[in-house]
């Protein structure tokens, strides 16, 4: 079920800072508190192998991120002890060392959970046990999530584990996000900061279609 539209899960979820400080951070404050957009990445684990590709991708956008007064948040399920390590962990091995924006341990899977976005494939009652046993990974998704000043969601996307993502895309998003705000028009395909937007009517169709 799509979250788009609706406001982010007021969850508050253990936290790892650049300096190895423990934080605990809930998105949905993040953004109404500090009167900023929040774009919320997850990623499957620490120490793999698109995982960091990623990270490192979102640090190096991190100015175009921050001028347009949106906070980088990553998460995943792993502790904060494995972020640290991770963090201070150098690039050219496969580390994060660099990153400067908060990491999410979703260790308890609280807010994953809600969000829908584990690689749960089955859940089998244990008669002999007394248990639930989980086929799949139960792990994340490559799950990405825009959340506007209001706290709400205006952008949720999931990769596959194999698929790692194109941080422009988001920054294109976000830029269209604040022309609507700003503007009151829509914005077509492939629009793009600078580009002619439109008014949301017939007329305003007719006449963008009729010069693109």
């Amino acid at each position: 079920m799509s979250l788009v539209g609706k406001k982010f899960p007021n969850i508050t979820v253990d936290a790892m800072s650049e300096m190895g400080d423990d934080l605990r951070i809930n998105i949905f404050e993040e953004a109404t508190k500090n009167n900023k957009k929040v774009l919320l990445f997850w990623y499957p684990k620490d120490f793999t192998f698109v995982c960091p590709t990623e990270l490192h991708a979102f640090q190096a956008a991190l100015p175009e991120f921050e001028k347009r007064n949106t906070m980088v948040i990553g998460a995943s399920c792993d502790t904060n002890e494995v972020h640290f390590a991770w963090l201070n962990t150098a690039k050219d091995n496969g580390g994060i060392e660099g990153v400067t924006y908060p990491i999410l341990a979703d260790t308890q899977r609280n807010l994953s959970s809600v969000l829908g976005i584990l690689d749960v494939e089955e859940e089998v009652y244990s008669e002999e046990y007394d248990a639930v046993q989980i086929a799949g990974s139960n792990v994340t998704f490559r799950a990405t999530y825009l959340v506007d000043e209001t706290g709400k969601i205006f952008h949720e996307s999931v990769n596959d584990m194999p698929l790692g993502r194109n941080v422009n895309e988001y920054i294109r998003l976000i830029d269209a996000y604040t022309h609507v705000q700003t503007h009151g028009e829509v914005c077509p395909a492939n629009w793009e900061e600078g580009k002619q937007a439109m008014n949301a009517d017939r007329k305003g169709v007719a006449e963008y279609l009729s010069k693109n």
